[in-house]
């Protein structure tokens, strides 16, 4: 006479259904917070990668100055920790510099509303007097950015080491340097004011730059994104 399965012996076929079931539930949460997380990655580096600095990263302080602006006020770095930093060199004789110069007006309009960003522009130019009638020229208005003078570039090349313009450094809140772009940009590119509000929230994208060399964790996804 056949022998009667116990009733605890133990159900291996429900066993096992129960471990393919856990399973397969790990596998489609693992999946689900990789794609989240690439996701992530995407928001956050996009900007950045498209518009591709010439030198992006984290790791270095921006060097502290003082500087005069216009009305003869001294302004420093430091006393601007807090905010983000768009940092703008530049001269009178700079061409490319004049052509940028109303997009970067743009930019400060546009970013009047966020009290945590600032955009300085620092001239080489002798004096105040030099620099006042080529914005007026230029913007037909009031610069909506502080003007700095620098005009033995002991800032801008002394300490920045500047020699071409223009150049435009991207310091966050707690003094770090993330980006610097090289020569003239349209700077109210939606992506731009994306990137300093990404700065804004102390989001990092891990990917540094160094002219066209990509490295670190996002790099690979950053040239996917970008087709480079």
């Amino acid at each position: 006479m056949a022998r009667q399965p116990s009733r605890t012996e133990p159900d291996i076929g429900r066993i096992l259904l129960q471990v393919a079931f856990v399973l397969v539930a790990a596998l489609f949460v693992y999946g689900f917070v990789a794609v989240s997380k690439e996701g992530e990655t995407r928001r956050v580096c996009s900007a950045p990668c498209f518009l591709h600095p010439d030198y992006m990263a984290a790791e270095r302080r921006a060097p502290d100055f003082s500087l005069k602006d216009l009305g003869g006020a001294t302004v420093s770095l430091a006393s601007l920790r807090g905010k983000v930093v768009i940092l703008n060199f530049w001269t009178k004789t700079c061409g490319p510099c004049m052509e940028e110069m109303p997009d970067l007006a743009e930019l400060a309009k546009i970013v009047r509303d966020r009290p945590d960003v600032v955009v300085v522009t620092v001239s080489v130019d002798d004096s105040p007097d030099e620099v006042r009638p080529t914005l007026q020229t230029i913007l037909r208005e009031p610069p909506p950015f502080q003007v700095l003078i620098d005009p033995g570039s002991e800032v801008v090349h002394g300490l920045f080491g500047t020699r071409l313009f223009p150049e435009t450094w991207f310091v966050d809140k707690r003094g770090v340097i993330r980006a610097r772009f090289d020569g003239a940009r349209e700077w109210a590119n939606p992506l731009v004011v994306d990137y300093i509000d990404e700065l804004r929230r102390g989001d990092y994208c891990a990917v540094e730059i160094d002219g066209r060399t990509l490295r670190g964790k996002a790099a690979k996804l950053c040239d996917e994104m970008t087709g480079s």
